[in-house]
């Protein structure tokens, strides 16, 4: 049996060891720290809600390549997550194959929970700008040069919409109101703007949106606020584009068409993918809230349909990809997105990210439902 005194040392070493030897940590507590450490989780992607997703599906205008419309683009048309569908060229090979393509897109609509006729739309603007032979023939060009140009202009409208309507399409993405400033620059070297005269413009460009709105075909004033100043080497398809024209000329030359336009009652205006330093030196038109809310809803009193301009745009570059140029754009106030590039998917990543902005408040929700109100009430104006 050992001493009291070796019992004191022995008890004196464990008290040591003890004191000296690490204490386990409780479960989310680092060493050293009393402060817990939070449990590591794995992030989740953002699943936009079903209904925000069907929501923001019915802005969104949806292309697709060659000339059968693709399973997936009928699946989201039936599902009600699709505004409309944009033709090209290679969408169409005959009368007889368009008919069978554009039935198939009416009755994929149809067969929605909530059924509203589909927006079906190309450019028929007439000369070079045609998706569909045959009217109108003239350029805008050669309707300002004619003998009776208001009589042509409204004469081209006629024959665009009966061209269209009889092919089943009901949204035509034309007039051009850009005011040329240079002959041979950008918009009048393919002969796309009928005059250097902005009132001239603004005449010849509401006759024809009247008469052809009077036939059931809704008509697009484009390029807001005006592409008249781009030289000619200048295209917004391919590359950024800024124009440099002071507020008081842009007002006076490429805005004042669009007064005329609003007063005939057009339907849809797109917007430009230039930038305007005097609106906006930081976004491009159909990004600006200042462009399309200050200037064409304020300013210009318009109260119908805004689209984009192709999205895929070369012009767009700088802005991100598609969700991100999707979302500027609802965010700057455009109603309809246009997804151009002959690619379902590029409409779905489009309306995902607009689900997305709208369940996390990004988007504004009010403002959103606005501008589906806006698109709803025009597709159920139009013939199915």
């Amino acid at each position: 049996m050992p001493s009291p005194r070796r019992a004191a040392h022995v008890a004196a070493l464990v008290l040591l060891l003890t004191a000296l030897s690490p204490v386990p940590a409780p479960a989310g507590t680092a060493r050293g720290s009393h402060r817990p450490v939070p449990p590591v989780t794995e992030e989740k992607p953002v699943v936009p809600s079903e209904d925000s997703s069907r929501l923001a599906g019915r802005r969104i205008v949806y292309s697709y390549p060659g000339p059968t419309p693709p399973p997936a683009l009928l699946r989201a048309i039936r599902e009600g997550r699709a505004a409309g569908v944009i033709l090209f060229g290679e969408n169409i090979t005959s009368p007889t194959q368009l008919r069978a393509a554009v039935e198939q897109l009416r009755r994929a609509a149809a067969e929605a929970a909530e059924p509203r006729p589909l927006l079906l739309m190309t450019d028929q603007e007439g000369g070079r700008v045609r998706r569909l032979p045959g009217a109108p023939e003239l350029s805008a060009r050669r309707t300002g040069l004619a003998a009776d140009p208001v009589g042509e202009a409204a004469r081209s409208g006629v024959g665009a919409a009966r061209n269209l309507a009889g092919a089943g399409l009901n949204v035509n993405l034309a007039p051009v109101l850009d005011v040329y400033d240079t002959p041979d620059n950008f918009i009048d070297h393919r002969e796309r703007s009928y005059s250097q005269d902005p009132s001239v413009v603004g005449v010849l460009g509401s006759a024809f949106l009247a008469a052809h709105q009077g036939l059931g075909v809704a008509a697009t004033a484009k390029h807001f606020p005006g592409l008249g100043a781009a030289p000619r080497d200048q295209n917004t398809d391919e590359g950024p584009v800024t124009l440099p024209v002071g507020l008081d000329e842009l007002r006076a030359r490429g805005e004042e068409p669009y007064r005329a336009a609003v007063a005939a009652g057009v339907r849809l205006v797109m917007a430009s993918w230039a930038v305007y330093p005097a609106l906006d030196p930081a976004r491009p038109a159909g990004l600006s809230p200042a462009a399309i809310q200050g200037e064409l809803r304020d300013r210009l009193g318009f109260t119908g349909v805004t689209v984009t301009d192709a999205l895929e745009a070369g012009a767009l570059t700088p802005y991100g990809d598609t969700p991100a140029r999707a979302v500027a754009a609802a965010d700057a106030g455009m109603d309809l997105l246009l997804c151009s590039a002959r690619d379902v998917t590029q409409g779905d990543e489009a309306a995902a990210a607009l689900a997305a902005a709208l369940d996390s408040g990004r988007l504004d929700r009010s403002a959103f439902l606005a501008a589906l109100h806006r698109v709803d009430d025009l597709r159920s104006s139009l013939a199915p």
